[in-house]
């Protein structure tokens, strides 16, 4: 329990009280309060063990809390009412104090909010605990935007729970391409060299931008003189460009597939390079995502023989009403979530040229052969060896999710992560907490990935109309 002559030793830190949602959301969250400290009503401990059965990744996490606190208040020897040191069990990530609820609190709400719901008693915990420390800031921290506007009518502090999200700012997220101002080359381009290796053309340059660039991320300039590039070395005073291949070209046409703008352009040429072991590509509805993946990897594995299979999966959450279980084998279970895969695959089909009716039906039957069809269920424990993973939809997975997928990727393996930040169907996750948002910001930068944010539609002049005016 907060006294006040803990207060009076540290009036410059915090008390943050955790709703139930935030333990449910990270059970790591015990831990993320650095110097300030943390109050634990009993309703939180009661609602975690209402929520601690079944095998949903909430009861997963409820479980996961209650661990660490069963661990945290077992390593105390003073016993709860001073407070718990949350230095030793956070092994220094928090220094401030842990205090559990250990008395009973007559709860004092205005007329009209009940007693019984545990949200309000909650609120009342913080009342109580605001009038009895005036000079310390108490703090709520709850996922439930309710919860914090019934808070703020109260008169209470109340805040998000901010240290999941990787950006405050969808739009800071790393698009994967700039753009070079005219002034670029006076700038940069005194003392540069310049070679030729196996068909690129190679730019070493110097000057005020080497400190921004990062590996892999590509560059371009429109005009006279266009330029597409990627930076291959960044990270000292100089860094280099390579030219691109041109995938909008037909003799580089990738399984009867060309690139129709510039971000595609960048994307298959991070999906066609076997030094990058991992892709990730953003974008809207329409932008080419899925097509341009499995072109590039239906080329991978029946042409160039690099890879043995595709394996694709994608996180089954519906979007409108849910229509029950499913008949079949695992692969018949997700083809009712495969439809992008289906109607892909007509287009490629349609792109593969001569051979009639019987030609374009053994076409299809050999794609079909060497495309898997993977629930996400089922992947802890597996290891990929030499495949071309796809993992569609994934903004919808959690920053945990995503790292047990990518994870399963052994030698010789490429994994492409595809989805839009702004087509978010999971409960809890915003577009600044996604797994897809968390693995782009994490990866850039890295030698062996890349990313690219595909800018416009290619689907149709109906599709590219409605993404924007509805």
């Amino acid at each position: 329990m907060a006294t006040r002559r803990t207060v009076a030793k540290t009036p410059a830190t915090k008390l943050f009280v955790l709703d139930t949602n935030v333990l449910m959301h990270d059970p790591t969250s015990l831990f993320r309060f650095e110097e300030h400290d943390i109050y634990v009503p009993i309703m939180t401990l009661e609602e975690l063990d209402d929520n601690k059965k079944g095998m949903s990744e909430v009861a997963r996490n409820a479980r996961q809390a209650s661990r660490s606190l069963d661990e945290i208040v077992s390593s105390s020897e003073d016993g709860i009412a001073q407070g718990i040191e949350l230095d030793g069990p956070s092994r220094g990530l928090a220094t401030g104090r842990l205090f559990l609820q250990a008395e009973a609190i007559g709860i004092r709400l205005p007329d009209g909010l009940p007693t019984g719901r545990g949200d309000n008693q909650i609120l009342g915990v913080i009342l109580h605990l605001s009038e009895r420390t005036p000079k310390r800031q108490v703090i709520l921290v709850s996922k439930d935007i309710n919860m914090r506007i019934k808070a703020r009518a109260l008169g209470l502090e109340a805040q998000d729970y901010f240290n999941d999200k990787v950006l405050e700012d969808a739009d800071l997220l790393y698009t994967g391409a700039r753009e070079l101002d005219q002034a670029f080359w006076e700038s940069h381009a005194k003392g540069m060299e310049s070679w030729k290796e196996e068909g690129r053309a190679y730019y070493r340059l110097t000057g005020p931008a080497a400190g921004e660039m990062l590996v892999n991320e590509f560059v371009y300039q429109d005009g006279e003189q266009s330029l597409q590039a990627r930076i291959t070395d960044a990270g000292g005073a100089s860094f280099t460009l390579e030219s691109l291949i041109d995938y909008s070209h037909q003799k580089n046409s990738v399984w009867g597939i060309t690139a129709r703008n510039r971000e595609q352009n960048f994307a298959l040429n991070l999906l066609m390079n076997p030094e990058i072991d991992f892709v990730t590509l953003l974008g809207q509805a329409g932008t080419g995502k899925t097509l341009l993946t499995l072109a590039a990897g239906l080329t991978q594995v029946l042409d160039a023989k690099r890879y043995a299979e595709i394996i694709m999966t994608r996180v089954t959450v519906p979007v409108g009403e849910d229509i029950g279980f499913l008949p079949g084998t695992e692969e018949e279970k997700m083809t009712p979530w495969m439809g992008a895969l289906e109607d892909n695959l007509d287009v490629l089909n349609g792109s593969t040229g001569e051979g009639g009716d019987w030609g374009r039906a053994a076409t299809q039957d050999l794609i079909r052969s060497r495309i898997k069809i993977k629930s996400l269920n089922f992947m802890r424990g597996r290891t990929f060896i030499n495949k071309f993973l796809i993992i569609d939809e994934a903004q919808n997975l959690t920053p945990k999710q995503m790292k047990t997928l990518i994870t399963r990727a052994g030698p010789g393996t490429k994994v492409v992560c595809l989805g839009n930040i702004a087509q978010i169907d999971t409960p809890y996750l915003t577009e600044g907490s996604s797994g897809l948002t968390y693995v782009v910001d994490r990866f850039k930068g890295w030698s062996h990935s890349g990313h690219v944010t595909l800018q416009r539609g290619e689907r149709s002049r109906l599709a590219d109309h409605a993404a924007d005016v509805l």
